[in-house]
């Protein structure tokens, strides 16, 4: 995009201020009270006063100057080309980790761009490195006070990190970290655990260190690497075993309670996978902290566990009362390995105390990516249907809902719920990750 020549509007709410004044898709936004607009972040900022003067070019060139009386923080009303209002800025980073660099060739291409976009920690939640983030970022995180950021550390070692990113400036990044405790705003961080790389003695100091910013960094997550069967030429990791997990709990729960003696919170979490491969029982909700860190694994289960739990004690209180709907039904489920038991015993739980209920639960095994992949997020399709043909499926087949890419219904090999449902003959519905959206779709109820 020319930046000369603003920002190009791509719909007009109805009823908004820009409705009311006229502006219309086509339109382009010049600046705001005189000052260039960079990205959506400038457009946010300058756009909350309750005086402001809109510069607005037409698509024949000619310029209006727009005087906007408003309430503060009331929306224009207008919506851009580009959500971002920006170029998307990619990764330069190698990190020994990244699992794109483990995905194989022939897949869309957007699913190889690597972003380490600091806006996009606040838009979208992504963590980012800080090894990408211009000091005139920096100083537009602290002008407009935005928070959180998500920030992916690996170690606060920063020889190591320069290791792990394979970039001469990852361990000189942390200091930005500095500047952002100092204006406080607030953090969440995540460790990518590499077994002999950052683990042990690394792990302790890395926990240690952070917690230095604490209350500002509020949460930091520890997940496994994961690794594909795709890594010929890529940096030696090995899989962790049952004992090493157990050492890495051992750890967490060590600074765990030594950070809630001090400052009342947990901090430090294990992702879910952990406490699975160990054969330890997950933790009790209040040790979550208010699942800080969900979208990194951490509270997954116990989150879902706990919403069944009280999903099904409202069943039973209707099947005692005698006012239940149901007459029987037979349906199937399918997820990764991960989630299998719990989903196996769930719907073990739900078939006891509902007569004429029946769910075949599948396991399904990574091929695709390798089996050392047991996430259901990157289950493909064609695993799916594979694994799935044959087998008794009733009349429903229920999927979690992380398989689909964000807001379209097709899997990461661009197999299409259609497709599936064709090639299976059942149909295929989505389960939103909640355990009393688990039993309203056994029980076929919205």
């Amino acid at each position: 995009m020319n930046k000369s020549k603003g920002h190009l509007i791509k719909k007009i709410l109805p009823g908004s201020i820009a409705e009311e004044f006229e502006l219309a898709p086509g339109d382009r936004l010049i600046s705001i009270n005189g000052h260039e607009i960079e990205d959506i972040f400038d457009y946010q900022f300058y756009a909350e006063d309750t005086y402001i003067e809109i510069l607005i070019e037409k698509p024949d060139g000619e310029q209006w100057i727009l005087e906007v009386d408003k309430e503060e923080d009331e929306d224009l009303g207008i919506e851009f080309d580009n959500g971002l209002m920006d170029e998307y800025r990619s990764c330069h980073n190698k990190c020994i980790f990244c699992f794109i660099d483990q995905m194989p060739k022939g897949m869309r291409d957007t699913l190889y761009f690597k972003d380490d976009d600091s806006r996009l920690s606040f838009l979208q939640g992504n963590y980012v490195t800080l090894t990408n983030m211009s000091e005139h970022d920096l100083d537009r995180i602290i002008q407009y006070h935005l928070s959180p950021i998500n920030i992916s550390f690996q170690t606060m070692n920063p020889e190591l990190r320069c290791k792990m990113l394979n970039n001469r400036f990852a361990g000189e990044a942390l200091k930005k970290v500095d500047r952002l405790n100092e204006a406080g705003i607030e953090m969440n961080g995540q460790i990518v655990l590499c077994k002999g790389v950052n683990d042990g003695e690394e792990l302790a100091f890395s926990i240690r260190e952070m917690m230095r910013y604490i209350p500002n960094l509020q949460s930091v997550s520890v997940v496994p690497v994961g690794l594909s069967k795709y890594r010929d030429g890529l940096f030696p990791l090995e899989p962790f075993t049952r004992e090493d997990a157990r050492e890495v709990l051992s750890t967490i729960h060590h600074y765990q309670n030594e950070s809630y003696q001090k400052y009342g919170n947990h901090f430090i979490h294990a992702s879910d996978e952990w406490y699975i491969l160990a054969g330890e029982e997950l933790p009790q909700e209040e040790n979550y902290d208010g699942y800080l860190q969900l979208e990194n694994g951490v509270g997954m289960m116990r989150l879902l566990l706990n919403e069944f739990e009280e999903a099904m004690k409202e069943l039973q209180e209707k099947i005692s009362a005698g006012t239940l709907d149901f007459s029987s039904r037979e349906i199937s489920m399918a997820t990764a390995r991960l989630a299998y038991p719990f989903i196996r015993d769930m719907a073990a739980r739900m078939m006891e105390m509902v007569p004429g209920l029946m769910i075949h639960v599948y396991e399904i095994r990574n091929d695709f990516f390798g089996e050392m992949i047991t996430v259901s997020g990157l289950l493909t399709g064609q695993d799916l249907i594979a694994q799935l043909t044959g087998k008794e499926l009733g009349e429903a087949l229920y999927l979690p809902q992380n398989v689909l890419r964000s807001g379209e219904e097709v899997f990461l090999d661009d197999v299409t719920v259609t497709e599936m449902e064709k090639a299976l003959q059942v149909k295929v519905d989505i389960i939103k990750s909640s355990g009393r959206d688990f039993v309203n779709a056994v029980l076929d109820r919205a």
